[in-house]
């Protein structure tokens, strides 16, 4: 009798368990955003729908546009280079010699990069379940929001989420990190989909203007905030 109480009032508080960040879709930008909430002592938690995570990086998608790679950095950067690490290993060579790879276009490598810019979905699988291990970040798969009533609301902020399976995850703060934004959208947030004209937001480079915007926008130290720093 008493182990039953005490297994119940363990399952009650991890049911009641409020992290600082909840975020929905392991996807790149989700474990991501774990590893950085990590290094800041918080505690997270990352829902996945499907069983991988990753996301396009782990699915398939191993070469992509780059344009100004001085324009990738923090944690992608560091995705980069652990790529570069792995394939430095002699071992990680099993279709083809070294030599006998070459990049090309925006994607090609430099010998003296310290990154590498292609990879196979195995690779890019085996450094976010590092990075996870490492950082001792808590991922559940094969959990789906419930689209219905999902979403808890305490004011105009999240507090909770339930899943199609009945659980509940309870957070401080949120991140959607899917593709489709389902939690966002479930939440109420309002969105928009398409090209919407410059005259919306006084913008003059949207949409397509090869004409004015036929380079890479990003140039190196533009600033994130609205008021610089």
């Amino acid at each position: 009798m008493l182990a039953a109480v005490l297994l119940t009032s363990a399952l009650t508080h991890a049911a009641e368990t409020t992290y600082d960040l909840v975020i929905y879709g392991g996807t790149s930008a989700g474990i991501a955003a774990a590893v950085q909430a990590k290094r800041m002592n918080r505690s997270v938690i990352v829902i996945e729908p499907t069983d991988r995570v990753g996301g396009l990086t782990t699915g398939g998608l191993g070469q992509t546009d780059i344009g100004n790679k001085a324009a990738i950095g923090g944690i992608a950067r560091e995705f980069y280079r652990d790529i570069r690490k792995h394939y430095e290993q002699p071992e990680s060579w099993k279709w083809q010699k070294r030599a006998q790879y070459k990049g090309g276009g925006q994607s090609r490598t430099g010998s003296q990069e310290d990154t590498m810019w292609t990879f196979e979905p195995s690779t890019a699988l085996k450094v976010y379940q590092r990075w996870i291990k490492a950082n001792g970040i808590v991922v559940v798969y094969g959990e789906r929001l419930n689209r219905k009533t999902g979403v808890e609301k305490s004011g105009l902020n999240i507090a909770s989420i339930r899943m199609e399976s009945g659980k509940i995850y309870r957070g401080r703060m949120f991140i959607d990190a899917t593709y489709e934004g389902d939690l966002l959208a479930t939440a109420g947030i309002s969105y928009t989909f398409g090209r919407e004209a410059n005259s919306q937001y006084g913008e003059t480079l949207n949409g397509v203007q090869t004409r004015y915007a036929r380079h890479h926008q990003l140039v190196k130290g533009i600033d994130p905030y609205v008021e610089p720093g």
